[in-house]
C-alpha cells in the first residue's frame, strides 16, 4: 500500500484572534501575540487550543511501488484552504496508509477544525465503511486502526505520559533530529514572510518521521534488516537527486 507521512506547522490564527476577542484594530502580529499572552497566563504556556493554528505549511513524504517523494504542498502564497484541500486529494488520490508522529494528538484535530472552517470536502477521509467496505475495519478514524498510523501514540501504548518528541527519538536513533528551526519559532520566521524557511523545516520533520517509521516497522516485523536498510538508502539517493541545500544538510546529518 501507498505511505503518506506528513507534518504541519502553524501559527495563531489573527482573524479567529479578532473575532474572539475583539480585537479589530490592531496588526496581525499584535493579535497572534494577544493571543499568545493569554493562553500564557490561563496555562503557563503558549500552546493554543487547536482551533486557532492556522496552516502554513503541510510537508509530505511519499511513498508508492515506483517512487519516493519529498515536498511540501502548493506554493510559498497558498492559501490554507488550498494546503488542506491539496492534503485530502492526496489522500483520495493514492488512499494511502497515513503515517504521524502525534498526529491523533495535534495534526489531525488541526485539520479536522481548519477544513471545518476553510469549507472543504473530503469524503475519502471521514469513510468508515458506508460507500466502501474496505473501510470498515480499517479507517483513519479510529485511533487503534492502522489507515493512519501515528507511531508516537502506538510506542507510547495511547499514554500521555510516555509520548515523547520526534526530535528525542530520532536522535536516539541516528537520525538528524531538528534542524535549524523548532516549532516554537515558526511564528517568528513567519512574521518576517521567510515562509520558505518554515516549508524546508517541515520538510525536515516529515523526513524524520518517516525514518522512524522504517525502523519501527522493522521493530514489529514488517521489514527484515535488509529491507530496512535498502529503505534507508532509498531515502538518502532521493535526497542527493533533489540537490536542496536543506536536504543536503539532512543527508549529511544521515551519513555522521
Amino acid at each position: 500500500m501507498n505511505l503518506f507521512v506528513f507534518d504541519i506547522e502553524t501559527v495563531p490564527d489573527f482573524e479567529a484572534g479578532r473575532k474572539l476577542l475583539g480585537l479589530e484594530n490592531l496588526s496581525d502580529a499584535e493579535v497572534g501575540e494577544a493571543m499568545l499572552n493569554q493562553r500564557r497566563q490561563e496555562t503557563g504556556n503558549e500552546f493554543l487550543q487547536h482551533y486557532l493554528h492556522k496552516i502554513v505549511a503541510i510537508s509530505v513524504v511519499l511513498k508508492t511501488r515506483d517512487k519516493l517523494m519529498v515536498w511540501s504542498l502548493g506554493e510559498e502564497d497558498s492559501t490554507e484552504k488550498e494546503l488542506i484541500e491539496r492534503f485530502f486529494d492526496g489522500l483520495s488520490k493514492f488512499k494511502p496508509i497515513l503515517i504521524t508522529w502525534n498526529g491523533t494528538g495535534f495534526d489531525l484535530p488541526v485539520l479536522h477544525y481548519r477544513g471545518l472552517i476553510n469549507k472543504v470536502s473530503a469524503p475519502l477521509y471521514w469513510e468508515v465503511g458506508e460507500e466502501d467496505n474496505a473501510f470498515k475495519w480499517n479507517n483513519y478514524i479510529n485511533r487503534y486502526h492502522y489507515r493512519h498510523t501515528d507511531v508516537m501514540d502506538i510506542l507510547s501504548s495511547y499514554q500521555a505520559r510516555a509520548a515523547a518528541p520526534l526530535d528525542k527519538i530520532a536522535t536516539l536513533l541516528g537520525f538528524p533530529g531538528k534542524m535549524g528551526m523548532s516549532g516554537d519559532k515558526v511564528w517568528q520566521y513567519y512574521q518576517a514572510g521567510e515562509i520558505k524557511a518554515i516549508r524546508d523545516y517541515c520538510e525536515t520533520d516529515v523526513l524524520n518521521t518517516y525514518l522512524v517509521y522504517l525502523r519501527f516497522e522493522l521493530f514489529r516485523g514488517k521489514l527484515t534488516v535488509e529491507q530496512y536498510e535498502n529503505e534507508y538508502l532509498a531515502v538518502k539517493e532521493m535526497l542527493q537527486h533533489l540537490d536542496k541545500p536543506h536536504l543536503n544538510e539532512f543527508l549529511e546529518s544521515m551519513d555522521a
